[in-house]
């Protein structure tokens, strides 16, 4: 299944272990900024307290590359029921005899240690589909920087003074009011998904051909300023726009708005990471649920794109008729193509990173806001759960919405043009956004 051609043994070894050690770095910037005290709060129920996810990357990181791949004896198999996701909600962890701060992070720590050992040896370069490529490093690096999001969803739901930071994004490039507002995607085939890139995890597999119709897709993500339109027209206060769904949810708990932000006075402020400002016009919106982004769409006169929309427009070069790596091309993301990694902590202005756009001109389709697509979280045709089935295949269905494009939030490592998010559609803590889309008029 991972076994396609590649770099060389050693230059596999090095990517996994750049990829680990980064998301190491990041980890402990996030779990090192506030006291012990911040680390065991919950500071929200929809969130696990930050020391549970640190352990949890550990214990992951334990099972996977230290027994399953290097064969050692485990270390601390007692805490595995104790960060097992999928045996207690998030709401119950405060009450789990959880490790303390300093046991968590000398438990990663020892952990991480014998786990580089175990990557020296590994075989990299044999016909076992886990170690294929470096695959196993690889599923547990981009595991660690999906904590290492989430961690940061908790450091913007928690109180209290900014414990982060960086610099500002950069801003939108002068031809960013000249740009289309939409852009034409031409209808046909096109290769979807992947069975090439060695680290994909298994939703994302296997490459299958799509046809997909003619359609008009948003140039940009929708601004925050395009959305208060919504809002001041009456967006939440008017049924017809929304899912019946979403307008239960809209009246059970009195929305109004993005969460995080609040009307005062004659302007809209927001809460971002310990500060209040005011609501930039220029960014895209964030923290906006599958229900509200659809709302939007309806009141716009258009719809969410689907999944399969979204990757052609992201992916599809009609000059070649292949589908790239990412909007540019085949390169890895770097700083003047994307928002990508916590560089910043926010989005970059609508219109930004030029040197990132798809074939076709569209923009921001990796980085700055995970954006919402209309299609449910579905397997690919062929799809095969590997290594285990509670990564993807347990969330199959209508449940789910997915999301594509990653967020300024997520590493490189974890976000592709192939890469698949999935959420429930009354989510808005996450970093999502969305842009809309709609059909092309027949000739």
């Amino acid at each position: 299944m991972h076994a396609a051609p590649g770099p060389r043994p050693e230059a596999q070894r090095q990517r996994a272990a750049h990829a680990l050690l980064a998301a190491r770095e990041r980890t402990q910037a996030l779990t090192g900024c506030v006291d012990e005290h911040e680390l065991t709060a919950q500071h929200s129920p929809l969130m696990s307290p930050l020391v549970w996810d640190l352990a949890h990357i550990g214990n992951q990181e334990e099972q996977w590359l230290l027994r399953t791949v290097g064969g050692r004896d485990a270390l601390r198999p007692e805490i595995d029921s104790v960060y097992d996701a999928f045996a207690h909600p998030r709401a119950d962890r405060p009450a789990l005899p959880l490790l303390s701060p300093q046991e968590a992070h000398g438990y990663v720590a020892e952990v991480r240690g014998r786990v580089l050992d175990v990557l020296e040896h590994a075989p990299v370069d044999g016909a076992d589909p886990l170690l294929a490529g470096g695959f196993a490093f690889g599923m547990i690096a981009q595991h660690e920087q999906q904590h290492d999001e989430t961690m940061l969803i908790t450091h913007q739901l928690r109180q209290g003074p900014a414990a982060l930071t960086a610099p500002e994004p950069p801003r939108a490039e002068p031809d960013a009011a000249l740009l289309p507002p939409e852009v034409l995607v031409e209808g046909g085939p096109f290769t979807m998904g992947t069975s090439t890139e060695p680290w994909a995890l298994d939703n994302e597999r296997p490459a299958h051909p799509r046809l997909v119709p003619s359609f008009f897709i948003d140039t940009v993500p929708v601004s925050n300023g395009a959305y208060l339109q919504f809002i001041e027209d009456g967006g939440y206060d008017e049924p017809r726009w929304w899912h019946p769904e979403g307008w239960e949810q809209v009246r059970r708990h009195e929305l109004a708005a993005p969460l995080f932000w609040r009307r005062e006075g004659g302007s809209w402020i927001r809460r971002r990471f310990g500060t209040v400002e005011p609501v930039p016009p220029e960014e895209p919106v964030l923290h906006v649920s599958w229900y509200e982004a659809a709302a939007y769409a309806a009141w716009a006169g258009r719809r969410l794109p689907t999944e399969a929309e979204w990757e052609k427009a992201a992916r599809h070069d009609p000059r070649t008729d292949r589908s790239r790596r990412y909007p540019w091309g085949d390169e890895d993301p770097s700083p003047d193509v994307a928002n990508l990694g916590q560089r910043h902590l926010r989005p970059a202005p609508v219109g930004a990173y030029p040197g990132g756009a798809s074939p076709l001109g569209v923009r921001q389709l990796i980085g700055d806001v995970w954006e919402w697509t209309a299609s449910d979280f579905l397997p690919y045709p062929g799809f095969r759960a590997f290594p285990y089935r509670e990564y993807s295949e347990v969330f199959f269905g209508d449940a789910h919405k997915v999301l594509r494009g990653g967020s300024f939030a997520v590493d490189p490592v974890a976000c592709r043009g192939t890469f698949r998010n999935w959420d429930l559609p009354v989510r808005r803590q996450i970093f999502s956004g969305f842009r809309t889309a709609r059909d092309a008029e027949p000739v």
